[in-house]
């Protein structure tokens, strides 16, 4: 075999290693924001109010966020391709009971397998980037995987809430349990931890053999007593946190009771607002590593994501285009907080990749973990002492100063 066949080859196997994962990544995102569009159907089928409708919601993000740091560790020492494809069959399992839930607990149940299940994809990805890639393209290979993952959940705001209004929403996760156990059995065939279990070189002049067991305390301990690595974990409690929540839930459900709008308006807000995330991570990866710094990109975008709220907690009353149009500039800057992972990575050793990225990680989870149920609260508190109309003024409140709190937090991050 030629050296340029073997290049050839070598770059085709990686092509299919990182979209099979990054199909799954894509997946997760949409396991993850579909709540958002079926918000009314949920509530209605299960008798539940806006507390319980977040929670419910959140659940995911609960168990995701507890198992951030087990997931780092096991992609450092188990692998992706092992926990990607055990992660896929019980995301399976959960779609598919909380499609057939008769309850709203059987429901959380579900969520919570879900949320089990897809808690693997995003540490997945970055570990099969860091190995697989040079790693002067890693940011740029995280504004890919952000931007096809906000695609997804593009697919999971308005597309999917026309699809409710042809069929149920029941039918909808039914079909996603599918595609995760057909994702599954794709990863543990085609997918390999690293290019060496396939015959091919390492892409790393010095490419770390994955952590041994043993060791994985000693290196846990490490990235958690490195005070570079939390700077970014804060980042993403306050701007990744208020994104999710919103996005994954409560926009929809603000424009309509706010504004005024349709169901399927409002959701194609939330649409735009996604497709400005996904093509601000394409942009903001890519500049970040052509420019070759992180901090003063990530400044930028946070701060204008917190001023970002300002028209909404006003009640600007703009046409429907400008709104529209508001959203996706809302989404272009959201993703400066994407690269916390990327500092997270080059602010300890190399072969602690997986275990970096998932403590940063952690803090987005932690966030709209928190928020999502938080605002449900607010909500029912307002309609209960008959002041509706200002329990979302308070709501916004709490997101926009997360925002402003995540934003603040970037003027701690470091890089070297």
């Amino acid at each position: 075999m030629t050296s340029a066949t073997g290049t050839a080859r070598f770059q085709r196997v990686r092509r299919i290693v990182f979209g099979i994962v990054l199909a799954s990544f894509v997946l997760s995102f949409i396991h993850r924001t579909a709540p958002a569009a079926i918000a009314a159907e949920l509530t209605r089928a299960f008798a539940i109010n806006a507390a319980t409708l977040g929670t419910l919601a959140a659940t995911y993000f609960y168990v995701y966020m507890l198992l951030q740091i087990p997931v780092g560790v096991l992609a450092d020492t188990l692998g992706p391709r092992r926990i990607l494809s055990a992660g896929s069959l019980i995301a399976g399992a959960g779609s598919l009971a909380f499609a057939l839930a008769p309850t709203w607990e059987v429901a959380a149940a579900g969520r919570t397998l879900v949320g089990i299940g897809v808690s693997v994809a995003f540490i997945a990805i970055l570990k099969i980037s860091a190995v697989w890639f040079p790693a002067n393209r890693f940011a740029t290979l995280n504004g890919v995987t952000m931007f096809a993952g906000n695609a997804g959940a593009v697919i999971a705001g308005a597309p999917l809430a026309w699809v409710v209004t042809q069929t149920s929403w029941r039918g909808v996760f039914i079909g996603l349990a599918v595609l995760s156990l057909a994702l599954g059995v794709a990863t543990w065939l085609r997918v390999r931890d690293r290019p060496q279990d396939l015959g091919f070189p390492a892409v790393h002049a010095h490419a770390p053999t994955p952590t041994i067991a043993v060791h994985w305390r000693q290196a846990l301990r490490q990235v958690l007593a490195n005070p570079a690595t939390w700077p970014g974990f804060f980042v993403n409690v306050g701007i990744g946190g208020s994104y999710l929540a919103f996005a994954g839930l409560w926009a929809v459900p603000f424009l309509v009771d706010v504004y005024g709008m349709s169901r399927v308006i409002a959701a194609e807000h939330a649409s735009l607002l996604l497709l400005g995330v996904a093509f601000g991570s394409l942009a903001i990866g890519a500049l970040s590593d052509r420019l070759g710094s992180r901090r003063g990109l990530m400044r930028a975008c946070t701060l204008l994501y917190a001023l970002s709220w300002l028209p909404w907690l006003l009640h600007v009353q703009w046409p429907l285009p400008v709104t529209l149009a508001w959203a996706l500039l809302t989404g272009l800057v959201i993703p400066g907080f994407t690269l916390s992972w990327t500092v997270a990575k080059e602010v300890n050793r190399p072969e602690h990749s997986g275990m970096a990225t998932s403590v940063v990680n952690l803090g987005i989870f932690l966030g709209a973990g928190i928020l999502q149920p938080l605002v449900g609260w607010i909500l029912d508190r307002g309609r209960t002492l008959g002041d509706a109309a200002h329990a979302w003024d308070h709501a916004l409140l709490l997101l926009a100063g997360s925002a402003a709190i995540g934003a603040a937090a970037t003027w701690l991050v470091r890089e070297r």
